[in-house]
C-alpha cells in the first residue's frame, strides 16, 4: 500500500490527500505523532534527490531561527528535517521505494501518473 506522510491539520496536506486517493489506496502517516527516522528521511533524501529538496523553507522556524541568513549544507538540511518535523516538505508521498515530496502541481500529477 502507499503512504502519505503529512500531518493532519494541514489544509495543503489534506487537499493533496484527497486528490491521491482519488487513484489509489493511501496508508496515512502523522508525522508530528509518529516522527521520521533518520533511515525514512534518508531513503526520502535519496529518492527525492538531496536533502534541500525535501527541505521546506516556507516552516516558520526557518524565518524564526534566522536560518534564511545562513548557508545551509547538506548536513545541517538533513540534521534540521530529523530534529523538528515542520522542515520537512509536505506532504510525503511513497509509492513503493520512491518518494515525492510536496505540494507543487507537477509532484502531485507525478503521483497520480506513478499510482
Amino acid at each position: 500500500m502507499n503512504t502519505i506522510y503529512l500531518l493532519p491539520s494541514c489544509s495543503t496536506c489534506q487537499r493533496v490527500l484527497k486528490t491521491v486517493k482519488q487513484v489509489g489506496d493511501w496508508s496515512v502517516r502523522d508525522i508530528k505523532s509518529e516522527p521520521l527516522t533518520e533511515a525514512e528521511v534518508d531513503a526520502i533524501a535519496a529518492s527525492v534527490g538531496t536533502y534541500e529538496d525535501i527541505f521546506s523553507r516556507r516552516a516558520m522556524l526557518y524565518r524564526q531561527r534566522e536560518l534564511n541568513k545562513q548557508t545551509l549544507t547538506e548536513e545541517d538540511y538533513k540534521s534540521l528535517i530529523l530534529e523538528h518535523y515542520t522542515f520537512l516538505k509536505r506532504p510525503v508521498m511513497r509509492i513503493g521505494d520512491t518518494y515525492f515530496a510536496g505540494s507543487a502541481k507537477k509532484t502531485v500529477e507525478a503521483v497520480v501518473r506513478a499510482v
